[in-house]
Protein backbone atom coordinates (compact mmCIF):
# COMPACT_ATOMS: atom_id res chain seq x y z
CA UNK A 1 0.00 0.00 0.00
CA UNK A 2 3.38 2.05 0.38
CA UNK A 3 3.41 5.28 -2.12
CA UNK A 4 4.07 8.48 -2.28
CA UNK A 5 0.75 11.20 -2.76
CA UNK A 6 0.87 14.08 -4.64
CA UNK A 7 -1.38 16.90 -2.90
CA UNK A 8 -3.86 19.02 -5.08
CA UNK A 9 -2.85 22.53 -5.85
CA UNK A 10 -5.80 24.56 -7.75
CA UNK A 11 -7.16 21.48 -8.84
CA UNK A 12 -3.98 19.48 -10.16
CA UNK A 13 -1.64 17.70 -8.39
CA UNK A 14 1.86 18.72 -7.53
CA UNK A 15 4.48 17.22 -5.59
CA UNK A 16 6.92 19.15 -2.82
CA UNK A 17 10.51 19.25 -1.13
CA UNK A 18 9.71 17.01 1.52
CA UNK A 19 7.13 14.26 2.34
CA UNK A 20 6.34 13.01 5.53
CA UNK A 21 5.04 8.96 6.26
CA UNK A 22 1.50 8.16 7.43
CA UNK A 23 2.11 5.20 9.68
CA UNK A 24 -1.10 2.70 11.10
CA UNK A 25 -1.59 3.36 14.47
CA UNK A 26 -2.29 -0.69 14.64
CA UNK A 27 0.71 -2.10 14.09
CA UNK A 28 3.16 0.87 13.01
CA UNK A 29 3.36 0.13 9.27
CA UNK A 30 3.96 2.79 6.80
CA UNK A 31 0.88 3.34 4.80
CA UNK A 32 1.94 5.62 2.43
CA UNK A 33 3.92 9.08 2.03
CA UNK A 34 2.31 12.57 1.39
CA UNK A 35 4.30 15.51 -0.11
CA UNK A 36 4.37 18.51 1.64
CA UNK A 37 3.42 21.44 -0.12
CA UNK A 38 6.31 24.50 0.33
CA UNK A 39 5.25 27.85 0.96
CA UNK A 40 5.15 29.21 -2.29
CA UNK A 41 2.83 26.56 -3.35
CA UNK A 42 0.36 26.62 -0.30
CA UNK A 43 0.27 30.64 -1.24
CA UNK A 44 0.21 30.07 -4.98
CA UNK A 45 -3.40 27.72 -4.04
CA UNK A 46 -4.12 30.72 -1.90
CA UNK A 47 -3.89 33.49 -4.71
CA UNK A 48 -5.56 30.73 -7.19
CA UNK A 49 -8.94 30.19 -4.66
CA UNK A 50 -8.84 34.15 -4.11
CA UNK A 51 -8.84 34.75 -7.77
CA UNK A 52 -11.71 32.25 -8.78
CA UNK A 53 -14.49 33.84 -5.90
CA UNK A 54 -15.98 35.99 -8.16
CA UNK A 55 -16.49 33.69 -10.86
CA UNK A 56 -16.93 30.26 -8.96
CA UNK A 57 -19.46 32.32 -7.29
CA UNK A 58 -21.31 32.57 -10.37
CA UNK A 59 -21.27 28.96 -11.80
CA UNK A 60 -24.56 27.70 -12.38
CA UNK A 61 -26.07 25.39 -9.70
CA UNK A 62 -26.19 22.69 -12.38
CA UNK A 63 -22.46 22.66 -12.72
CA UNK A 64 -22.02 22.27 -9.33
CA UNK A 65 -24.55 20.06 -8.66
CA UNK A 66 -23.21 17.79 -11.15
CA UNK A 67 -19.79 17.86 -9.90
CA UNK A 68 -20.83 16.61 -6.19
CA UNK A 69 -23.04 14.01 -7.49
CA UNK A 70 -20.24 12.77 -9.22
CA UNK A 71 -18.01 12.48 -6.02
CA UNK A 72 -21.15 11.15 -4.91
CA UNK A 73 -21.33 8.26 -7.16
CA UNK A 74 -17.31 7.40 -7.52
CA UNK A 75 -17.15 7.31 -3.59
CA UNK A 76 -19.51 4.85 -3.99
CA UNK A 77 -18.19 2.61 -6.47
CA UNK A 78 -14.66 3.05 -4.28
CA UNK A 79 -16.24 2.38 -0.95
CA UNK A 80 -13.65 -0.55 0.13
CA UNK A 81 -10.58 0.51 -1.63
CA UNK A 82 -11.24 3.91 0.68
CA UNK A 83 -12.98 1.92 4.05
CA UNK A 84 -9.56 -0.12 3.98
CA UNK A 85 -7.63 3.24 3.50
CA UNK A 86 -9.15 4.91 6.64
CA UNK A 87 -8.55 1.61 8.64
CA UNK A 88 -4.81 1.60 7.25
CA UNK A 89 -4.04 5.05 8.58
CA UNK A 90 -6.81 5.97 11.74
CA UNK A 91 -6.92 2.41 12.89
CA UNK A 92 -10.73 2.41 12.45
CA UNK A 93 -12.22 -1.26 12.42
CA UNK A 94 -13.23 -1.66 8.86
CA UNK A 95 -17.14 -2.03 9.67
CA UNK A 96 -16.84 1.64 10.71
CA UNK A 97 -15.04 2.73 8.53
CA UNK A 98 -17.18 1.63 5.43
CA UNK A 99 -20.10 3.26 7.27
CA UNK A 100 -18.06 6.47 7.13
CA UNK A 101 -17.53 5.85 3.08
CA UNK A 102 -21.37 5.19 3.21
CA UNK A 103 -22.03 8.76 4.87
CA UNK A 104 -19.85 10.76 3.06
CA UNK A 105 -21.51 9.44 -0.24
CA UNK A 106 -24.81 11.00 1.52
CA UNK A 107 -22.96 14.28 2.11
CA UNK A 108 -21.92 14.83 -1.03
CA UNK A 109 -25.62 13.97 -2.52
CA UNK A 110 -26.95 16.14 -0.03
CA UNK A 111 -25.27 18.67 -1.02
CA UNK A 112 -25.72 18.30 -5.00
CA UNK A 113 -29.40 18.54 -3.86
CA UNK A 114 -28.81 21.94 -2.18
CA UNK A 115 -26.77 22.97 -4.71
CA UNK A 116 -30.12 23.25 -6.81
CA UNK A 117 -32.08 24.62 -4.64
CA UNK A 118 -29.97 26.99 -2.60
CA UNK A 119 -29.91 30.74 -2.81
CA UNK A 120 -33.59 30.88 -4.85
CA UNK A 121 -34.74 34.34 -4.10
CA UNK A 122 -36.92 35.67 -1.04
CA UNK A 123 -39.28 38.68 -1.97
CA UNK A 124 -40.70 40.89 0.93
CA UNK A 125 -42.77 43.50 0.32
CA UNK A 126 -42.38 47.05 1.65
CA UNK A 127 -45.53 48.98 1.43
CA UNK A 128 -46.58 47.97 4.80
CA UNK A 129 -45.73 51.11 6.03
CA UNK A 130 -46.09 54.26 3.68
CA UNK A 131 -42.79 55.32 3.11
CA UNK A 132 -42.41 52.04 1.39
CA UNK A 133 -44.85 51.97 -1.14
CA UNK A 134 -43.93 50.42 -4.83
CA UNK A 135 -40.95 48.94 -3.16
CA UNK A 136 -40.11 45.45 -3.33
CA UNK A 137 -37.10 43.75 -1.14
CA UNK A 138 -36.00 40.99 -2.74
CA UNK A 139 -32.74 38.85 -0.81
CA UNK A 140 -30.47 36.25 -2.04
CA UNK A 141 -27.15 34.50 0.12
CA UNK A 142 -24.00 35.10 -1.58
CA UNK A 143 -20.59 33.36 -0.89
CA UNK A 144 -18.79 35.29 2.16
CA UNK A 145 -15.17 34.39 -0.17
CA UNK A 146 -12.82 31.30 0.29
CA UNK A 147 -13.22 28.86 3.00
CA UNK A 148 -10.34 27.48 5.06
CA UNK A 149 -11.00 24.20 6.23
CA UNK A 150 -9.51 22.44 8.92
CA UNK A 151 -10.57 18.43 9.32
CA UNK A 152 -9.61 16.34 12.18
CA UNK A 153 -8.36 12.75 11.95
CA UNK A 154 -11.16 10.69 13.26
CA UNK A 155 -13.19 10.94 10.57
CA UNK A 156 -10.74 11.36 7.93
CA UNK A 157 -13.26 11.37 4.82
CA UNK A 158 -16.10 12.16 6.17
CA UNK A 159 -15.01 15.24 8.21
CA UNK A 160 -13.45 16.48 5.05
CA UNK A 161 -16.75 16.01 3.01
CA UNK A 162 -18.60 18.26 5.61
CA UNK A 163 -16.12 21.28 5.00
CA UNK A 164 -15.81 20.62 0.68
CA UNK A 165 -19.46 19.50 -0.17
CA UNK A 166 -21.00 22.45 1.37
CA UNK A 167 -18.61 25.09 0.29
CA UNK A 168 -18.64 23.77 -3.36
CA UNK A 169 -22.58 23.76 -3.23
CA UNK A 170 -22.74 27.38 -2.44
CA UNK A 171 -20.29 28.74 -4.80
CA UNK A 172 -17.51 29.01 -2.32
CA UNK A 173 -13.91 28.15 -3.20
CA UNK A 174 -12.12 26.04 -0.34
CA UNK A 175 -9.03 25.43 0.71
CA UNK A 176 -8.63 22.11 2.83
CA UNK A 177 -6.54 21.34 5.27
CA UNK A 178 -6.20 17.36 6.44
CA UNK A 179 -5.20 16.46 9.80
CA UNK A 180 -1.45 15.37 9.60
CA UNK A 181 -1.95 11.88 10.93
CA UNK A 182 -4.47 10.46 8.35
CA UNK A 183 -3.94 12.86 5.02
CA UNK A 184 -5.05 10.44 2.67
CA UNK A 185 -8.60 10.22 2.79
CA UNK A 186 -8.79 14.25 1.86
CA UNK A 187 -6.14 13.35 -0.86
CA UNK A 188 -8.73 10.88 -2.52
CA UNK A 189 -11.36 13.36 -2.33
CA UNK A 190 -9.27 15.60 -4.66
CA UNK A 191 -8.98 12.52 -6.81
CA UNK A 192 -12.46 12.55 -7.54
CA UNK A 193 -13.05 16.51 -7.29
CA UNK A 194 -10.55 16.48 -10.08
CA UNK A 195 -12.86 14.48 -12.42
CA UNK A 196 -15.47 16.68 -12.82
CA UNK A 197 -15.35 20.33 -14.28
CA UNK A 198 -14.82 22.78 -11.57
CA UNK A 199 -13.17 25.66 -12.15
CA UNK A 200 -8.94 25.33 -11.70
CA UNK A 201 -8.38 27.23 -8.46
CA UNK A 202 -12.02 27.06 -7.04
CA UNK A 203 -10.11 23.78 -4.26
CA UNK A 204 -6.62 22.91 -2.95
CA UNK A 205 -6.10 19.78 -0.47
CA UNK A 206 -2.49 21.17 1.16
CA UNK A 207 -1.02 18.41 3.74
CA UNK A 208 0.89 20.98 5.67
CA UNK A 209 1.72 20.54 9.29
CA UNK A 210 -0.35 22.05 11.68
CA UNK A 211 2.81 24.58 12.94
CA UNK A 212 2.28 26.27 9.27
CA UNK A 213 -1.84 26.74 10.07
CA UNK A 214 -1.68 29.75 11.93
CA UNK A 215 -0.02 31.30 8.65
CA UNK A 216 -3.30 30.35 6.46
CA UNK A 217 -5.07 31.62 9.78
CA UNK A 218 -4.41 34.84 9.57
CA UNK A 219 -4.51 35.20 5.96
CA UNK A 220 -7.19 37.97 5.10
CA UNK A 221 -8.17 36.25 1.64
CA UNK A 222 -9.61 33.14 3.83
CA UNK A 223 -12.50 35.05 5.85
CA UNK A 224 -14.20 31.91 6.24
CA UNK A 225 -12.87 29.33 8.71
CA UNK A 226 -14.63 26.20 9.11
CA UNK A 227 -12.70 24.30 11.62
CA UNK A 228 -13.28 20.73 13.76
CA UNK A 229 -10.89 19.73 16.37
CA UNK A 230 -10.18 20.28 20.25
CA UNK A 231 -11.51 23.08 22.39
CA UNK A 232 -8.18 24.36 22.79
CA UNK A 233 -7.44 24.86 19.20
CA UNK A 234 -10.30 26.43 18.31
CA UNK A 235 -11.07 28.90 20.25
CA UNK A 236 -7.30 29.89 20.05
CA UNK A 237 -8.08 30.07 16.41
CA UNK A 238 -11.20 32.12 16.85
CA UNK A 239 -9.70 34.80 19.20
CA UNK A 240 -6.68 35.27 16.60
CA UNK A 241 -8.93 36.23 13.95
CA UNK A 242 -12.05 37.72 15.78
CA UNK A 243 -13.10 39.72 12.39
CA UNK A 244 -13.46 36.29 10.54
CA UNK A 245 -16.51 34.66 10.46
CA UNK A 246 -15.67 30.97 12.52
CA UNK A 247 -17.39 27.57 12.36
CA UNK A 248 -16.13 25.89 15.46
CA UNK A 249 -16.78 22.24 15.89
CA UNK A 250 -15.35 21.44 19.16
CA UNK A 251 -15.53 18.51 21.27
CA UNK A 252 -18.17 16.63 24.19
CA UNK A 253 -18.15 14.56 26.54
CA UNK A 254 -21.76 12.86 25.62
CA UNK A 255 -23.91 11.96 28.23
CA UNK A 256 -26.11 9.58 27.86
CA UNK A 257 -29.66 9.32 30.20
CA UNK A 258 -31.48 6.49 31.50
CA UNK A 259 -34.98 7.57 33.45
CA UNK A 260 -37.16 5.65 35.48
CA UNK A 261 -39.55 5.01 32.57
CA UNK A 262 -37.08 3.18 30.79
CA UNK A 263 -37.30 -0.03 32.89
CA UNK A 264 -38.12 -3.36 31.33
CA UNK A 265 -35.70 -5.92 30.68
CA UNK A 266 -35.58 -4.89 26.91
CA UNK A 267 -35.37 -1.21 27.77
CA UNK A 268 -32.73 -1.92 29.97
CA UNK A 269 -30.78 -4.49 27.17
CA UNK A 270 -31.12 -2.34 24.20
CA UNK A 271 -29.65 0.62 26.51
CA UNK A 272 -26.93 -0.78 27.74
CA UNK A 273 -25.92 -2.12 24.27
CA UNK A 274 -26.52 1.10 22.64
CA UNK A 275 -24.16 2.77 25.55
CA UNK A 276 -21.88 -0.08 24.86
CA UNK A 277 -21.29 0.24 21.17
CA UNK A 278 -21.21 4.24 21.10
CA UNK A 279 -18.63 4.72 23.82
CA UNK A 280 -16.19 2.43 22.14
CA UNK A 281 -17.09 3.10 18.35
CA UNK A 282 -13.74 4.87 16.47
CA UNK A 283 -12.17 3.43 19.92
CA UNK A 284 -14.06 6.53 21.46
CA UNK A 285 -12.98 8.92 19.32
CA UNK A 286 -16.00 11.04 18.46
CA UNK A 287 -17.20 14.25 20.14
CA UNK A 288 -20.63 12.85 20.57
CA UNK A 289 -18.94 9.25 21.66
CA UNK A 290 -20.93 8.23 25.12
CA UNK A 291 -18.56 9.38 27.96
CA UNK A 292 -21.06 9.71 30.75
CA UNK A 293 -24.11 7.36 31.81
CA UNK A 294 -26.41 9.32 34.02
CA UNK A 295 -28.65 6.40 35.40
CA UNK A 296 -32.08 7.05 37.56
CA UNK A 297 -31.39 5.26 41.05
CA UNK A 298 -34.67 3.17 40.50
CA UNK A 299 -33.23 1.05 37.42
CA UNK A 300 -29.12 1.77 37.90
CA UNK A 301 -28.55 -1.41 40.03
CA UNK A 302 -30.20 -3.57 36.76
CA UNK A 303 -28.32 -1.21 34.16
CA UNK A 304 -24.35 -1.36 35.62
CA UNK A 305 -23.94 -5.23 35.03
CA UNK A 306 -25.45 -5.04 31.81
CA UNK A 307 -23.23 -2.37 30.87
CA UNK A 308 -20.17 -4.17 31.82
CA UNK A 309 -21.32 -7.08 30.25
CA UNK A 310 -22.12 -5.71 26.92
CA UNK A 311 -18.70 -3.41 27.33
CA UNK A 312 -17.00 -6.59 27.92
CA UNK A 313 -18.46 -8.35 24.58
CA UNK A 314 -16.95 -5.49 22.47
CA UNK A 315 -13.94 -7.34 20.17
CA UNK A 316 -11.06 -5.80 20.02
CA UNK A 317 -8.05 -6.03 17.70
CA UNK A 318 -6.34 -6.05 14.00
CA UNK A 319 -9.32 -3.03 12.67
CA UNK A 320 -9.31 -4.47 9.47
CA UNK A 321 -10.72 -8.02 10.11
CA UNK A 322 -14.02 -7.44 9.81
CA UNK A 323 -15.45 -8.74 13.67
CA UNK A 324 -13.57 -6.10 15.37
CA UNK A 325 -15.70 -3.82 16.91
CA UNK A 326 -12.68 -1.42 18.65
CA UNK A 327 -9.29 -0.56 17.74
CA UNK A 328 -6.23 1.13 18.26
CA UNK A 329 -6.59 5.07 19.21
CA UNK A 330 -4.37 7.05 17.20
CA UNK A 331 -1.86 6.88 18.60
CA UNK A 332 -0.01 5.63 21.60
CA UNK A 333 0.47 9.28 22.94
CA UNK A 334 -3.31 9.40 23.00
CA UNK A 335 -3.59 6.09 24.68
CA UNK A 336 -0.99 6.44 27.34
CA UNK A 337 -3.52 10.29 28.09
CA UNK A 338 -6.53 8.11 28.50
CA UNK A 339 -4.26 5.31 30.62
CA UNK A 340 -3.26 8.65 32.79
CA UNK A 341 -6.94 9.94 33.38
CA UNK A 342 -7.97 6.65 34.46
CA UNK A 343 -5.60 5.74 36.64
CA UNK A 344 -5.50 9.24 38.14
CA UNK A 345 -9.97 9.05 38.32
CA UNK A 346 -8.86 5.26 40.54
CA UNK A 347 -5.90 6.57 43.05
CA UNK A 348 -8.96 8.90 43.89
CA UNK A 349 -11.16 6.53 44.68
CA UNK A 350 -12.91 5.49 41.50
CA UNK A 351 -14.14 1.81 40.75
CA UNK A 352 -12.78 -0.09 37.92
CA UNK A 353 -15.40 -2.26 36.63
CA UNK A 354 -13.55 -3.78 33.79
CA UNK A 355 -10.98 -2.75 31.34
CA UNK A 356 -8.11 -0.22 32.73
CA UNK A 357 -5.21 -2.02 30.68
CA UNK A 358 -3.53 -0.53 27.54
CA UNK A 359 -1.36 -2.08 24.81
CA UNK A 360 0.88 0.70 22.66
CA UNK A 361 -2.00 2.55 21.07
CA UNK A 362 -4.91 0.13 22.05
CA UNK A 363 -6.59 0.78 25.40
CA UNK A 364 -9.08 -1.51 27.13
CA UNK A 365 -12.66 -0.44 26.59
CA UNK A 366 -13.23 0.31 30.01
CA UNK A 367 -16.19 1.15 32.79
CA UNK A 368 -16.04 3.25 36.09
CA UNK A 369 -18.35 4.27 38.62
CA UNK A 370 -18.06 6.52 41.70
CA UNK A 371 -15.76 8.94 39.88
CA UNK A 372 -14.99 11.87 41.93
CA UNK A 373 -16.25 14.79 39.95
CA UNK A 374 -13.01 17.21 40.24
CA UNK A 375 -10.91 14.49 38.26
CA UNK A 376 -9.62 14.73 34.97
CA UNK A 377 -11.85 12.68 33.06
CA UNK A 378 -14.66 14.02 35.06
CA UNK A 379 -14.14 17.50 33.59
CA UNK A 380 -12.59 16.89 29.79
CA UNK A 381 -13.07 15.19 27.11
CA UNK A 382 -11.58 11.95 27.21
CA UNK A 383 -11.36 10.69 23.03
CA UNK A 384 -11.42 7.20 24.34
CA UNK A 385 -12.88 4.27 25.30
CA UNK A 386 -13.63 5.16 28.81
CA UNK A 387 -17.44 5.52 30.10
CA UNK A 388 -18.62 6.60 33.99
CA UNK A 389 -21.95 5.41 35.41
CA UNK A 390 -23.39 7.15 37.95
CA UNK A 391 -26.64 7.21 39.62
CA UNK A 392 -29.21 10.02 40.28
CA UNK A 393 -32.87 10.79 42.13
CA UNK A 394 -34.82 11.79 39.18
CA UNK A 395 -35.39 13.65 36.41
CA UNK A 396 -34.14 16.74 37.46
CA UNK A 397 -31.22 15.96 39.20
CA UNK A 398 -30.15 14.09 35.78
CA UNK A 399 -30.88 16.73 33.70
CA UNK A 400 -28.44 19.01 36.34
CA UNK A 401 -25.77 16.21 36.03
CA UNK A 402 -26.08 16.71 32.07
CA UNK A 403 -25.79 20.65 32.35
CA UNK A 404 -22.84 20.04 34.86
CA UNK A 405 -19.81 20.23 32.26
CA UNK A 406 -18.32 23.29 30.38
CA UNK A 407 -19.52 21.15 27.09
CA UNK A 408 -23.11 20.64 25.26
CA UNK A 409 -22.52 19.15 21.72
CA UNK A 410 -25.43 16.60 22.16
CA UNK A 411 -27.03 14.11 24.54
CA UNK A 412 -29.31 11.30 24.87
CA UNK A 413 -32.38 10.56 27.38
CA UNK A 414 -33.36 7.12 27.19
CA UNK A 415 -37.66 7.89 27.95
CA UNK A 416 -40.90 6.83 26.63
CA UNK A 417 -42.20 10.18 28.02
CA UNK A 418 -43.12 12.73 25.51
CA UNK A 419 -43.68 15.28 27.87
CA UNK A 420 -40.02 14.53 29.62
CA UNK A 421 -38.23 14.47 26.09
CA UNK A 422 -40.08 17.92 25.55
CA UNK A 423 -38.30 19.00 29.69
CA UNK A 424 -35.08 17.47 28.51
CA UNK A 425 -35.27 19.74 25.14
CA UNK A 426 -36.03 22.88 26.78
CA UNK A 427 -33.51 22.30 29.88
CA UNK A 428 -30.61 20.21 28.49
CA UNK A 429 -27.93 22.92 27.47
CA UNK A 430 -26.28 21.08 24.32
CA UNK A 431 -26.41 21.24 20.82
CA UNK A 432 -29.06 18.20 19.91
CA UNK A 433 -31.03 15.93 22.51
CA UNK A 434 -31.77 12.31 21.17
CA UNK A 435 -34.46 11.08 22.40
CA UNK A 436 -34.61 7.05 22.89
CA UNK A 437 -31.31 6.52 22.16
CA UNK A 438 -27.22 7.52 22.87
CA UNK A 439 -25.97 11.03 22.17
CA UNK A 440 -24.00 9.49 19.30
CA UNK A 441 -26.88 9.63 16.45
CA UNK A 442 -25.97 12.24 14.02
CA UNK A 443 -27.69 12.62 10.20
CA UNK A 444 -25.38 14.21 8.34
CA UNK A 445 -28.32 16.85 7.05
CA UNK A 446 -29.40 17.72 10.16
CA UNK A 447 -27.79 21.01 12.18
CA UNK A 448 -24.65 19.37 13.90
CA UNK A 449 -22.88 21.73 16.47
CA UNK A 450 -22.76 22.89 20.03
CA UNK A 451 -23.58 25.45 23.28
CA UNK A 452 -20.52 26.32 26.14
CA UNK A 453 -17.24 24.88 25.24
CA UNK A 454 -18.19 22.92 22.51
CA UNK A 455 -18.31 25.11 19.65
CA UNK A 456 -20.40 27.76 17.41
CA UNK A 457 -22.50 27.57 13.80
CA UNK A 458 -23.75 24.45 12.71
CA UNK A 459 -22.48 22.08 10.33
CA UNK A 460 -25.09 19.53 8.02
CA UNK A 461 -24.97 20.67 4.53
CA UNK A 462 -27.66 23.30 3.95
CA UNK A 463 -26.78 25.14 7.80
CA UNK A 464 -22.76 25.22 6.53
CA UNK A 465 -23.63 26.93 3.14
CA UNK A 466 -25.95 29.22 5.46
CA UNK A 467 -22.39 29.90 7.30
CA UNK A 468 -20.65 30.24 4.42
CA UNK A 469 -22.86 32.66 2.79
CA UNK A 470 -24.70 36.08 3.53
CA UNK A 471 -27.73 37.50 2.79
CA UNK A 472 -27.61 40.93 0.45
CA UNK A 473 -30.86 42.53 -0.33
CA UNK A 474 -31.87 44.31 -3.14
CA UNK A 475 -34.94 47.08 -3.54
CA UNK A 476 -36.65 47.39 -6.62
CA UNK A 477 -38.75 50.75 -6.70
CA UNK A 478 -41.78 51.77 -8.41
CA UNK A 479 -43.49 48.78 -8.92
CA UNK A 480 -47.34 48.05 -9.24
CA UNK A 481 -47.68 45.80 -6.28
Amino acid sequence: MRATHAFWLAGRQATGETAFDVTSPWDGRVVGAVSVPTEAQVEEAVAAAYAVRDEFAATPAHVRAAALDHVSRRLAERTEEIARLISAENGKPMKWARGEVGRAVSVFRFASEEARRFNGGDAQRLDTDAGGQGRLAFTRRFPKGVVLGIAPFNFPLNLCAHKVAPAIAAGAPIVLKPAPATPLSALVLGELLAETELPAGSWSVLPVPNDRMPALVQDERLPVISFTGSEKVGYAIMDSVPRKHCTLELGGNGAAVVLADFASDEDLDRAANRIATFSNYQGGQSCISVQRVIADASVYDRLLPRIIAAVEAQVTGDPSDDATDVGPLVSEDAAQRVESWVNEAVEAGATLHTGGKRDGASYAPTVLTDVPADVTISCEEVFGPVLTVQKVNGEEEAFAAVNDSKYGLQAGVFTHDLQTAFRAHRALEVGGVVVGDVPSYRADQMPYGGAKQSGVGREGVRFAMEDYTYERVMVLTGLAL
